[in-house]
């Protein structure tokens, strides 16, 4: 992933160096468990841990000509131990050292990412009780709707956070095993306890059948669950992009001090950090797609997979990690203009209370269509008068049989909209 996008937190875990530690701790701890079988000298399992270094570049250069990774790895370690590096990745297959070591990395990367997802969960739920009972215009289709609150509609944020957690959570769970099993998972050349041993000291789990691989329905649901967290994000963005249109106003991304919006045009404020979070999130569908298509392999192995997930591992983790800290950047700053929310609830006046007439007038008896008809009318000719739909009741002879002043002005407070809120609320944050 280039820069621009990595966070040190995220990028360290899938650096060259991190990873090749990884293989190196399951290549520690198999001849560990191969010395307590009595198959691994002691004394030489001790000199391996205290000899074997990790050397990138060397290793690199080994790759140049050996083109294997994992081989360059083995043969670079070795050179640092001695003689005793012979008892290194014995009975084992490359993917035993690779899928163990990605599942712990794939472990570190979701621990990762739920602490800034939970984060994300604190700011989203102050903004909501904030804004608890700020009215705001609710749209449809883009159309004015009916008011709700605007720390509702961050509410609603913040439950597909949770679920998001719950999300991040499954796909841990999902990703975090390990297998040393050898070349198609038969372990012929292997104690299983190397397998148990290796993965509980990774604080993975052992993959039940394994083929010479991990099967790869597990890595598909961790591109899955972090194309849905992604989405949820975009969801977010996407809201604010159109709260901040000059048209509507009603909240703003925060703009810095000797932040500038347009290159040609001084004025502009523009919600760059939302649109990048829509931007990226269109990337980690596409993961998650080739994701699926990486589960049907040959056999019990082809390496088909393997280009494709050397980029989409660490960009996908790193790209989400990124897209959860801009998200707080957002909301932690975000700028909201209730003023402007009343003068657009203000904007279509009152007819946006349509709904409650309709309801009025079939408790007193009215069949549900006339009584659309009746209100349908009469909110036309407000819209068609410029004038309040109040106004335009009290002048309609239908409306006025079976409401009272009273009533009609109840009808079209804005505050009888809200008095489920508090339920609501209750609701969510029990």
């Amino acid at each position: 992933m280039i820069s621009r996008y990595s966070k040190p937190e995220m990028a360290e875990i899938w650096s060259d160096e991190n990873r090749f530690r990884k293989m190196l701790e399951v290549e520690v701890f198999a001849v560990e468990a191969m010395s307590e079988l009595g198959i691994v000298p002691k004394e030489s399992v001790e000199t391996i841990k205290r000899k074997a270094k990790i050397n990138v570049k060397r290793i690199n250069e080994i790759e140049l000509t050996v083109k294997h990774d994992v081989i360059s790895f083995l043969t670079a370690v070795s050179e640092t131990v001695g003689p005793d590096g012979r008892f290194l990745h014995l009975g084992m297959t490359s993917s035993d050292v690779l899928d163990t070591a990605t599942g712990a990395q794939l472990k570190q990367a979701t621990n990762l990412l739920i602490d800034e997802t939970k984060k994300l969960a604190i700011i989203i739920r102050e903004l909501a009780d904030k804004y608890k009972m700020t009215p705001i215009m609710g749209r449809t289709h883009g159309v004015h709707a009916e008011p709700m609150t605007f720390g509702l509609k961050v509410a609603s944020w913040y439950c597909e956070i949770l679920r998001s957690l719950d999300r991040l959570n499954f796909a841990r769970e999902t990703v975090s095993y390990g297998k040393i099993s050898g070349a198609v998972g038969t372990m012929a050349h292997l104690d299983p306890k190397v397998e148990e041993y290796v993965c509980q000291k990774m604080g993975l789990k052992v993959e039940p059948v394994s083929t010479q691989i991990i099967p790869r329905d597990r890595h598909s649901i961790y591109f899955s669950m972090l194309a849905h967290v992604g989405a949820a994000l975009e969801r977010i963005a996407m809201e604010i992009r159109h709260l901040q249109r000059s048209e509507v106003s009603e909240a703003e991304e925060p703009f810095t001090k000797g932040q500038k919006g347009s290159s040609a045009m001084p004025h502009k404020r523009n919600p760059i950090i939302s649109e990048n979070i829509c931007g990226l999130s269109r990337v980690l569908r596409g993961y998650a797609l080739t994701a699926i298509e990486n589960i049907a392999l040959w056999h019990e192995r082809d390496i088909s997979h393997s280009s494709t997930e050397r980029i989409m591992l660490p960009d996908a983790s790193i790209i989400l990690h990124y897209m959860l800290v801009r998200m707080q950047t957002l909301l932690s700053g975000l700028n909201v203009y209730p003023e402007n929310m009343r003068i657009n609830l203000d904007k279509t006046k009152d007819i946006i209370f349509s709904g409650t007439l309709l309801l009025s007038l079939v408790d007193k008896g009215i069949l549900r269509e006339n009584a659309y008809a009746i209100v349908q009318a009469v909110a036309f000719d407000a819209r068609d008068n410029k004038i309040s739909i109040e106004e335009a009741c009290l002048r309609n002879h239908d409306i006025k049989k079976y409401l009272s002043v009273n009533e009609i002005r109840r009808d079209c407070d804005v505050n009888s909209q809200f008095k489920n809120i508090d339920h609501i609320f209750k609701r969510i944050f029990k």
